[in-house]
């Protein structure tokens, strides 16, 4: 079905069909709504590239978001999930693009070819190669997490740096004074992986602040990397007796290693973190954890960005959240058993 047979349907000429539908032109009420009714009886859609010739714009959405590894983490896939559902609630679709610097011919696709109307750009490093070539060619987008240089930016993201301070100083008050910091994987490290180098930050600054013993790991996104990881800060300190994490693919592996070493968790030993809840819950006991708000995160990355789509002039915008921890079962002070699970609250 096209808009040639509508016309003949509704006896009007195809331009005037066209312009009902795409509202560029005034038709008089009765004209339109004689369209519209020959519309509804045909159960007519207009396709995806008819729309995107008529008014330059393709209802999608690119995704660039390259896995940190070999693979997408459980936190990365829940953000994909959460910008896909808030992308769909604002009637665009989303077209996922593994693109990690400049140079990737993917990345150079969805740039020149402009597949998409805008894009939003993850795994956000502190110079990130992405960001000029966007610039340059004038091409919406919007970033979840912040460069070095975020002004003048559109962007939303998580203040990684005060999370782990608040995890360092939950530790502390708890009286823990040997603490190790279990970080991303060495080579995001290396590449200047945003939330690896402001959470890095805000441990050293805290337990500067608190006079701390502390040994600092990264660690591969993966259980058997978490365990060899709890290995390694038990070999180097066997008197540590708190760990913070920022790595939620390897947790389940450090849980094990304590395990393993013969330490309950949290009477020996108390771990906490930056992770999503989904994730802090699925743990026993459950971690303790300034939650990762991954949906609220996508949903206010496409909201920037159709906000940017819509008023192409509006001045930059952007969201720096600061969850509490959420105080669970995972801490508490050393030889003790903590408190029942008293739900978010910031220590």
């Amino acid at each position: 079905m096209n808009i040639g047979e509508i016309a003949r349907r509704a006896g009007v000429s195809r331009s005037t069909v066209s312009y009902a539908l795409s509202g560029k032109r005034p038709v008089s009420e009765g004209t339109r709504r004689k369209i519209q009714q020959v519309v509804d009886e045909l159960g007519y859609q207009p396709s995806a590239s008819a729309r995107a010739l008529a008014n330059g714009r393709t209802s999608t959405l690119g995704l660039v978001f390259p896995p940190a590894g070999n693979h997408y983490t459980g936190m990365q896939l829940d953000f994909i999930g959460s910008v896909v559902e808030a992308a769909a609630a604002c009637d665009y679709d989303v077209l996922l693009s593994p693109s990690g610097v400049d140079s990737d011919r993917s990345f150079q696709r969805l740039l020149g070819e402009r597949r998409v109307d805008g894009a939003i750009l993850m795994e956000i490093r502190l110079e990130d190669d992405r960001v000029n070539p966007l610039e340059a060619v004038d091409f919406p987008f919007v970033a979840i997490g912040r460069t070095a240089r975020p002004e003048g930016g559109w962007w939303a993201g998580l203040d990684h740096t005060a999370l782990v301070e608040a995890c360092v100083h939950h530790l502390a008050d708890l009286g823990h004074r040997r603490v190790a910091f279990v970080n991303r994987p060495e080579q995001l490290l290396r590449t200047g992986y945003e939330s690896a180098h402001r959470g890095l930050d805000g441990f050293t600054k805290a337990a500067a602040e608190r006079g701390l013993t502390v040994r600092t790991y990264c660690c591969g996104d993966d259980p058997a990397s978490g365990q060899t990881c709890l290995e390694q800060i038990l070999h180097d300190d066997p008197a540590t007796t708190a760990l913070v994490t920022l790595n939620e693919a390897a947790l389940g592996g450090l849980y094990r290693g304590l395990v393993e070493a013969g330490l309950h968790v949290p009477r020996d030993f108390s771990v906490t973190g930056v992770v999503a809840s989904r994730w802090a819950q699925t743990v026993t006991p459950q971690l303790t954890a300034a939650d990762v708000p991954a949906a609220e995160l996508g949903r206010l990355a496409v909201d920037l960005l159709v906000e940017r789509l819509d008023n192409p002039g509006a001045p930059p915008r952007h969201h720096l959240l600061v969850p509490p921890i959420s105080l669970r079962a995972s801490t508490g002070p050393v030889g003790t058993t903590p408190p029942a699970d008293t739900g978010p609250r910031t220590p």
